[in-house]
Parts: structure tokens; C-alpha cells; sequence
């Protein structure tokens, strides 16, 4: 059964840091391309940032600089660093493999101004 667990989410301030974390299982993590989703209220939901099993990454262009995906291959654990947080990046955060799904429950993220 794959179980995907998002965590580190919350409050803060513009301007801040936060890190989010995704645990997984029932996936063959090593070889899984990987990414980080977000859906704010009353959008659709899009890709973040993404990971292959080599390492390589790409982000959506409004979060490059500012956001680092990572994955920790022994432990299974997916890793999203996000600083210089903007309002804008409100959102409900999701891992999941690409091309996308299955999903979590997620992790909210509130920035304020």
C-alpha cells in the first residue's frame, strides 16, 4: 500500500523559512522521480519542484532560488527547503511521484504579509 505523509508545514511570515518533509512507502523510492506539488485555495494543482533518482531537479520558475528539493534515498524521505517564503506561496504541499499521484493528505503552508 503506498502511503505518502507530509510534514512541516505552517505558519510564518514573509520572508521566512520553512522545511518540508515527506515520508513514504510502498513506492520504489530509490528509482522514482519525485516531486513537490502545491494547490491554493481555488486553483488547480501544480508542480513545484521535481527530483530524479540521479538527482538532477527542476522548479516551477517562481519558486527557483528560493526553494531546494532533496531526497534522502536510505531513509525514503523526500525534502522541500523553502526560503524568502512570499504570500503568493500559500498552499496546500504534496509529495507524490511524477507524473503525479498518489496523493497524501498534504501539508498547509500560510504566509503572511
Amino acid at each position: 500500500q503506498v502511503q505518502l505523509v507530509e510534514s512541516g508545514g505552517g505558519w510564518v511570515q514573509a520572508g521566512g523559512s520553512l522545511k518540508l518533509s515527506c515520508t513514504t512507502a510502498g513506492i520504489n523510492f530509490r528509482t522514482a522521480v519525485m516531486g513537490w506539488f502545491r494547490q491554493a485555495s481555488g486553483k488547480q494543482r501544480e508542480l513545484v519542484a521535481r527530483i530524479t533518482n540521479g538527482g538532477s531537479t527542476a522548479y516551477l520558475y517562481s519558486v527557483k532560488g528560493r526553494f531546494t528539493i532533496s531526497r534522502d534515498n536510505a531513509n525514503n524521505i523526500l525534502y522541500l527547503q523553502m526560503n524568502s517564503l512570499k504570500p503568493e506561496d500559500t498552499a496546500v504541499y504534496y509529495c507524490s511521484t511524477l507524473p503525479g499521484g498518489p496523493w497524501g493528505q498534504g501539508t498547509q503552508v500560510t504566509v503572511s504579509s
